[in-house]
């Protein structure tokens, strides 16, 4: 592992990266930091070691750097947005200012969106319609992962989704994929030269592993047997079938550098006023939060915390002792500021903490 290196930084070379491949500025630093984001929140999986494969999309056209999502049917609560093949990032931030405009109008709104990217992390999203004063609720598919129950190929995506609220100390945020872990997890594993836990994946052949290269071949397992393929299933049905885009097979991963997404996203914004006083409503869900972690203990549990406090308490963390990021992940930084003709200042004192 290299040094700690300071958020900030992080961000701005990820922004400079993205602005060397004719991805606009501000557009840069929204992409960059959604990934620095996940690297504070401890998901690296959704981190700076996506930006190579960003970079390779953008560099062969399979993802446009200039993102320009249009609106092709408007009902006011409803509307459809086609990304024509944008930074996803970029789509999703759009779409869900869209989500959360109409609600204020409306009391709830829903955005679908055809030809996006893989986004990220969506939890990045949701918090901001959570600060927005909404319920935040966005589901995307990807590509193929996992098999359908019964099933031995991989036929249909972890096709994450996240809902986020406004809590009494900051948004309340599950973040969940449908498989037992994200495939980004599995990356990750690879980048620092670990193993993974044998109930994760499948190699090719069906067979329980450990190694990330023999799961990345193979298949990944659903979160609760066939209650994760089924909620996969569904949110292949929002995201890609509904909204006009790919689905199933038919979606490409943010990995493969030369083939356009075909992802899909449906983004809704349900405003807090609109159905509760928000104060009231702060207040139920702080007495709910109180409520669950005064639950005894099992054996071994140190605390209980609710969705997104591990996130948050690692973030306050992080910004305070910086990023660590595996050798091999900077490595491929500096690769990459090379191949965009930049300098790579992550080697500098000045780029740590």
């Amino acid at each position: 592992m290299a040094a700690p290196i300071d958020a900030a930084r992080l961000a701005a070379f990820g922004a400079d990266v993205l602005a060397a491949l004719g991805v606009p500025g501000g557009d840069a630093r929204l992409v960059a930091e959604s990934l620095v984001a996940a690297d504070l929140q401890g998901h690296s999986s959704h981190g700076m070691l996506r930006l190579s494969w960003y970079a390779a999309r953008l560099q062969s056209g399979a993802m446009a750097a200039r993102t320009a999502p249009e609106t092709v049917s408007d009902l006011g609560a409803v509307c459809v947005v086609d990304g024509r093949d944008g930074v996803g990032q970029v789509v999703a931030d759009h779409a869900c200012r869209l989500a959360v405009e109409r609600a204020e109008r409306h009391g709830i709104a829903a955005v679908a969106v055809r030809r996006s990217n893989h986004f990220g992390m969506a939890g990045y999203w949701t918090r901001r319609m959570a600060a927005a004063g909404c319920v935040g609720i966005l589901t995307t598919n990807g590509s193929a992962a996992m098999a359908p129950w019964g099933g031995r190929e991989k036929a249909i995506g972890a096709n994450p989704w996240s809902i986020a609220v406004p809590g009494p100390e900051g948004p309340v945020v599950l973040d969940i994929a449908n498989t037992l872990v994200a495939r980004g997890k599995i990356y990750a594993a690879r980048e620092s030269g670990g193993t993974i836990s044998a109930d994760w994946a499948t190699d090719a052949a069906g067979r329980p592993t450990t190694d990330p290269d023999l799961a990345l071949a193979g298949t990944l397992l659903p979160m609760a047997g066939h209650k994760g393929y089924g909620i996969a299933f569904m949110m292949d049905v929002l995201s890609g079938v509904l909204t006009g885009s790919a689905y199933g097979t038919g979606v490409n991963g943010p990995y493969v550098p030369d083939e356009r997404s075909g992802c899909g996203h449906l983004a809704m914004a349900l405003r807090v006023d609109a159905v509760a006083d928000p104060a009231e409503f702060e207040e139920r869900l702080a007495d709910l939060i109180a409520a669950t972690k005064a639950v005894p203990l099992a054996p071994g549990a140190a605390e209980i915390l609710h969705p997104g406090e591990p996130e948050a308490r690692r973030e306050a963390e992080c910004r305070r002792t910086g990023i660590t990021v595996p050798a091999k992940t900077i490595a491929g930084l500096r690769d990459l500021a090379a191949d965009c003709g930049l300098p790579f200042p992550l080697d500098h004192p000045e780029g740590h903490r």
